[in-house]
């Protein structure tokens, strides 16, 4: 039996207003495949935090090494186990000058990602950005895993505070065909009220990545898309997107 093909796209690219201030892109991301199991995780270090980007790649590194050798039953604690060991990286980290927890409010960083196996998964999630795994060729039948705030609208949480897996979210889905993943300078492009999707943004790109079959073309698109400049004025915060067409 021949087994189909992963088709993965991911852009990153900077917002204008790191760009204005001359700072790195701060979101990070990393997938790995084996067999039929993906895993896939987007990271947005926070803006107010010195070391959002270490923390925003350490967590994406370290959630797809530990998960692609997980399984669906054990996903939940193995997410709890590498988020963990992200944070213990973080402590002993040469920036951490007191390597104490207290300095990861210095790498903060939220958490998107999603685990897949022969045909179900979970979306698993700590902050804002969102997950979305499509359950048909249709765009209106999708499971989200959406954004989480705290009581002000720039108020999220990040996988660094020492009440983390408080605010850990797990999603389950089956019989996916595509998964997207995107960071919160992507989100108000995707969803309207209600998370409803609007159509005249995600369905032309994801159509075009379905049918281009040069990768690099293909990122170099999602990239000018995302950095249009229409769309940094919109939202200046930098954007990640990860588009997975699953086995």
């Amino acid at each position: 039996m021949t087994q189909k093909k992963l088709h993965t796209v991911t852009a990153c690219v900077r917002g204008a207003l790191h760009k204005a201030k001359d700072l790195p892109c701060q979101d990070s991301f990393s997938c790995k495949s084996k067999g039929n199991k993906v895993v896939a995780v987007i990271s947005d270090g926070a803006g107010s935090a010195k070391y959002g980007k270490i923390g925003a790649k350490t967590v994406c590194e370290t959630l797809c090494d530990v998960l692609l050798n997980s399984d669906l039953k054990n996903i939940c604690d193995n997410v709890k186990k590498a988020i963990t060991a992200a944070r213990e990286k973080l402590i002993f980290h040469r920036y951490n000058k007191t390597k104490s927890a207290d300095e990861l409010v210095n790498f903060s960083a939220t958490v998107v990602g999603a685990f897949y196996h022969n045909g179900k998964g979970v979306l698993f999630h700590i902050g804002d950005g969102a997950g979305m795994a499509f359950t048909s060729k249709e765009y209106d039948n999708f499971i989200i895993s959406e954004p989480e705030n705290g009581a002000y609208s720039c108020e999220t949480f990040f996988y660094t505070m020492s009440d983390w897996d408080d605010c850990l979210r797990f999603t389950p889905f089956e019989n996916a065909n595509r998964l997207i993943l995107m960071t919160d300078g992507v989100t108000g492009f995707v969803f309207g009220e209600d998370f409803s999707i609007r159509q005249n943004f995600l369905i032309p790109i994801v159509e075009y990545l379905e049918n281009e079959k040069d990768k690099k073309r293909a990122i170099r698109a999602l990239q000018n898309t995302l950095n249009d400049r229409k769309a940094q004025r919109i939202n200046p915060d930098d954007k990640t997107l990860l588009w997975i067409k699953l086995p």
